[in-house]
């Protein structure tokens, strides 16, 4: 015999009333099988609001009504039903109406309700399931028998959460069976009766446990829990997305997940299948050809973790003090005291020089635990051989499971990693003897970012990027449009960068699946909210998201200014914007400071350069023990452009024009000809190789005779921009007639930092950069009396985007190191 338990997902409707009814007929021709339900979806709900009222003395009339036309509904849809078999699922609707009317009638005259009433009640939603079922399977020919649970499932405890006596259901199952043989039974799943016949539940969910007893009572060939879902998984879909089906788990894991949060399961299944080692099958209602998850003894060893679970909504509760230490007993009147309180504990650890215990319980049992434990110790906390109990609230356990952890060195440490990497803190750990399972206890507000973390790192192996773009001019355009079109290449490549967030300087867009790159424009135009940290923070801790990178591709002060709060926030920066490295000193190691602690990245590769590897060479060199001796650079890709065709004979005026229009300047050309632009990225190098110099400091000559065009808007600049045409072409024509050219270069020496106009030979490494490029001289203790030469484009939206990309890739090196 194959026992088959339906939830209340699977029959919240007559048409899935109608699909179980298949499963089940189709299952029958093979063997005999043995149904077991809950109620219709929503149902016990129903009664548990009732009871409610009812003890509040509130009016339950209106729901009461509710309930009866939800049963009326059902019944008057069900096809196929004999008017006899109607009529008797009428008199039970009528009678279970009857009757519950007059018990919430005298709860509410005498505000009081006993348990082995409230069972009663609870459980009347599962007898309405098996009288229509029955009715249903009868109706299309079925050889059906329905059998009363109250009386043959047999259990000991509490009434609401009993633990059933699986030797004593075998024994009356077994011959209420032999009894009247038929090829499907129909049983009430949650409900029990105890030594005295009294109804008893076996706890709120335990339809799932019922099956699991009726198997092992009657030796059933299989056990089969049909819900909502294709199978386990290895870890809750509605949290982490991308989550995998497990195709097989042993009964100690499948324990241990459900144990510690698994939805699919109840976790006092799988204790009497695993005593009579019965298979136990997780299949979907919906998606019946589906193969489900097989639970049985052996499992599949061969994976390292099946899955990751989570416990929410507990309390971490320690009790310490010199009175532990060396006294036998002392942890065993701990947990007698939750014991006779009937508080469930769910993690333990204690200090290895046994000075604290510590455990979880549930939230809502706070309380009641603390009041246990003070009475237990009331002597020991007077005389302070106890500290008081410290107690941290809003807890959660998550805990890695597999039976392959066992064989697998550094599975702890990838688990501690990845609670790092999700700036998780753990509180306390634990891990059973098996080394089956490791749990940790962290913030209740952390627990959806560490098990989306671990997973990704044990399973998925997709990093996120998760990046929110501040300035959409020209470089941040052509940044998005890069990511767009690089989307296939990151999938290869098992990246997941995801664009959650674009501003200007007026709106900003979020999105919580991601932005639209193809039509962003005008969902950015539309958008209402202003960007802010506060704004991009809260959408963070909302959507879960862990590797939040902000990219700045503005040059603003003000956006500059906020580096250190987004690190300290939780944010990578990501920049071409210089200000942030040219501010003050105390900013620029504050910057550092703050990435550091909170283990952010800060990268901003393209403040140099552009798109070639400036900062990442210099970094590499001193990082190996090199020292900077001296540095020459063409730092200005619009002043390598301007220069370059003012060595052509083009006047100065009308290759600025010129180079304005095709982008390569600022929109106001005096920001690059003043010299300031390169004086600023200088003053990086120089930080970078260890000056601390403060930008005034950097001596700058300036393309532009000092007080030209002063208080001059741009056209009236460019209009006057001629009158040094001349000037500059005497200059040109003299050091052409040395042999030698002319050049905007930046250069470090003798721990000072200069740029301005210097004629250099024909020979200088320096002399035949041009057209847009930048070039770096760098003359070092390793590389001497011939310097390192660094070459290439170093103005454009593309190459600049490019290497802001470069960037936001690199801040998966975190990740990387778990």
């Amino acid at each position: 015999m194959r026992v088959l338990k339906f939830g209340g997902s699977s029959l919240a409707s007559v048409a899935r009333f109608s699909e179980v009814a298949q499963i089940v007929l189709q299952q029958a021709t093979t063997e005999q099988v043995c149904l077991v339900l809950s109620a219709p979806q929503g149902v016990t709900n129903m009664l548990v609001e009732l009871t409610d009222l009812a003890y509040l003395g509130a009016d339950f009339q209106s729901p009461l009504s509710q309930l009866e036309q939800r049963y009326q509904q059902l019944l008057a849809a069900i096809p196929g039903v004999s008017e006899a078999r109607r009529q008797q699922v009428q008199a039970l609707i009528n009678s279970q109406i009857q009757q519950l009317g007059w018990q919430l009638q005298g709860m509410s005259l005498l505000k009081f309700c006993p348990d082995h009433i409230k069972a009663q009640i609870l459980g009347l939603g599962e007898q309405f399931s098996v009288a229509l079922m029955t009715a249903l399977l009868e109706g299309q020919g079925a050889d059906v028998q329905a059998l009363d649970s109250v009386k043959l499932v047999k259990s000991q405890g509490d009434f609401l959460n009993a633990t059933a006596d699986v030797a004593a259901t075998a024994t009356v199952i077994d011959a209420a069976m032999a009894a009247t043989p038929a090829s499907i039974y129909v049983m009430a799943g949650f409900v029990s009766s105890n030594a005295q016949g009294e109804t008893a539940l076996l706890g709120r969910n335990g339809s799932d446990y019922s099956a699991a007893v009726i198997a092992a009572a009657i030796k059933a060939s299989a056990c089969e829990i049909w819900t909502d879902v294709d199978g386990v998984y290895s870890a809750d879909p509605r949290q982490v997305k991308q989550t995998r089906l497990i195709d097989r788990l042993s009964y100690d894991e499948a324990m241990e997940l459900s144990y510690f949060g698994a939805k699919v399961l109840h976790p006092k299944t799988i204790g009497p299948l695993a005593r009579v080692q019965i298979p136990c099958y997780i299949k979907n209602t919906l998606n019946p050809s589906a193969p489900g998850t097989c639970i049985d003894v052996e499992g599949d060893g061969e994976a390292l973790v099946k899955g990751i679970s989570s416990l929410e909504h507990l309390a971490l509760i320690t009790v310490s003090g010199p009175g532990l230490k060396g006294v036998v007993g002392m942890a065993s009147r701990v947990f007698a005291a939750m014991a006779r309180a009937q508080i469930s504990v769910s993690l333990i650890t204690q200090s290895s020089s046994e000075f604290s215990i510590s455990f979880c319980v549930p939230q809502l049992h706070l309380v009641a635990a603390k009041k246990a434990l003070e009475a237990e110790f009331e002597l020991e906390l007077q005389n302070k051989l106890l500290r008081p109990l410290a107690i941290q609230s809003d807890m959660a356990i998550v805990s890695l499971v597999g039976d392959g952890m066992r064989q697998h060195r550094g599975v702890a440490a990838k688990f501690f990693a990845s609670l790092a990497q999700a700036r998780v803190n753990v509180v306390a750990i634990a891990q059973d003897s098996s080394e089956r399972s490791i749990s940790a206890v962290v913030e209740q507000r952390s627990c959806q970012n560490a098990v989306k973390v671990c997973h990704e790192n044990f399973f998925s192996h997709i990093p996120s990027i998760d990046v929110f773009l501040v300035g959409c001019g020209v470089v941040g355009s052509e940044l998005l449009a890069q990511i767009e079109r690089q989307q296939a290449f990151l999938q290869q490549r098992q990246v997941k960068l995801t664009v959650y967030g674009i501003a200007n300087s007026k709106q900003l867009l979020l999105a919580k699946d991601g932005v639209d790159l193809k039509n962003w424009q005008p969902a950015l135009a539309e958008a209402n909210a202003q960007f802010s940290l506060a704004e991009l923070n809260r959408f963070v801790q909302e959507q879960h998201l862990t590797n939040p990178v902000l990219v700045d591709c503005t040059s603003a002060q003000a956006v500059a200014d906020q580096y250190a709060d987004f690190l300290a926030a939780g944010f990578h920066v990501v920049t071409p914007n210089k200000k942030a490295n040219t501010s003050s000193l105390e900013y620029y190691h504050r910057l550092r400071a703050v990435a550091q602690q909170q283990r952010r990245r800060f990268l901003y590769e393209t403040t140099v350069g552009a798109g070639l590897p400036v900062i990442d060479t210099l970094q590499g060199l001193l990082n190996a023990g090199d020292q900077l001796l001296a540095f020459e650079g063409i730092l200005s890709g619009s002043l390598s452009y301007i220069f370059g065709e003012l060595e052509a004979g083009v006047p100065l005026s009308v290759v600025t024009a010129k180079a304005r229009a095709m982008g390569f300047t600022e929109p106001d050309p005096r920001d690059d000809l003043s010299g300031m632009d390169v004086a600023r990225k200088l003053l990086i190098m120089a930080r970078e190789a260890g000056l601390m110099l403060d930008l005034n400091e950097v001596e700058v000559d300036s393309v532009l005779p000092a007080g030209f065009a002063a208080g001059a808007n741009v056209e009236d600049f460019m209009v006057q921009l001629p009158q040094l045409d001349q000037a500059f072409a005497e200059r040109l024509a003299a050091a052409k007639a040395e042999g030698k050219v002319l050049r905007y270069i930046g250069e470090i020496r003798d721990g000072k930092c200069k740029v301005a106009i210097k004629a250099l030979a024909a020979d200088h490494p320096l002399a035949k950069v041009k057209d847009g490029e930048n070039a770096l001289s760098i003359l070092s203790r390793y590389y001497q009396p011939i310097p390192f030469v660094l070459r290439g484009y170093g103005a454009g939206a593309a190459v600049t985007s490019a290497g802001v990309f470069s960037d936001i890739l690199r801040t998966l090196s975190w990740q990387q190191q778990v």
